[in-house]
């Protein structure tokens, strides 16, 4: 059976709110664990008093801050209340391969599995044009092994810098729930390394209308335009409707 994630690397959107729901939100866990069906887990969440729960599968840190800043409306800050608390978890998944939009399904099919409740899963590309879509879904391998130059490199011997960032997210309810997926896109060129250097490609993509990387942007800017605000855009919405607006 699904076992519960850890207590100590789950972090809280709404920590105060888990705190205060105390027990009642162990409870709620605690059902999870033991493989509540679908939607059972945001059900018996809402009958105990208790903020849904959703568990977003990541490590990064960076990227859990920018998840949550662009679903609560608050730009770079975190602003904005949810309706839901956004929790993050990592979890060992295969790196399965294929289109971006199955990726991330079928990531998200075995998240649920290991997670029993509420769970989200992101699939991220970086797409240059002039190589037919590639590296793709292979971009975190690609920037791990030759570094932001070697990707300006990859376009040596092309005029066409262009390329695009798209981000693919997978929700599903629980166990043996078919996950609904959301994707955004985000157009640019592909330039030198500009801004810090601690998030990813971020540096090497200028996306388009503006002077600078995504890197180089204030966060509000990039949370506003970025390929993953496009795809969370949708998936708000989705939950949105599921659990409630705040």
């Amino acid at each position: 059976m699904p076992e519960a994630p850890p207590q100590a690397e789950v972090n809280s959107c709404k920590g105060g709110e888990a705190r205060a729901a105390g027990g009642r939100g162990l409870q709620v866990e605690g059902m999870a664990a033991r493989g509540v069906a679908a939607g059972g887990v945001a059900a018996a969440a809402a009958a105990a008093g208790a903020a849904a729960r959703v568990v977003f599968v990541t490590g990064n840190q960076k990227k859990l801050e920018e998840v949550r800043a662009i679903l609560g409306g608050g730009g770079g800050d975190g602003g904005g209340a949810l309706p839901y608390a956004v929790e993050s978890l990592k979890l060992d998944l295969p790196e399965l391969q294929g289109e971006p939009a199955e990726i991330a399904a079928k990531k998200c099919r075995l998240a649920a599995e290991r997670v029993g409740g509420p769970v989200m899963v992101e699939d991220t590309c970086l797409c240059f044009n002039a190589l037919g879509g590639l590296p793709g879904p292979y971009i975190k391998w690609f920037l791990e092994k030759v570094g932001h130059d070697g990707l300006n490199r990859m376009l040596s011997g092309f005029d066409d810098k262009s390329g695009y960032a798209l981000c693919t997210f997978a929700f599903a309810e629980g166990p043996g729930a078919e996950p609904a997926v959301f994707e955004g896109r985000t157009d640019g060129e592909i330039v030198p390394a500009r801004g810090p250097p601690d998030f990813g490609w971020d540096p090497v993509f200028q996306p388009s209308g503006f002077s600078e990387t995504y890197a180089e942007m204030p966060k509000q800017v990039k949370n506003g335009i970025s390929h993953r605000y496009r795809a969370l855009a949708k998936l708000s919405e989705h939950l949105a409707a599921k659990y409630g607006s705040s």
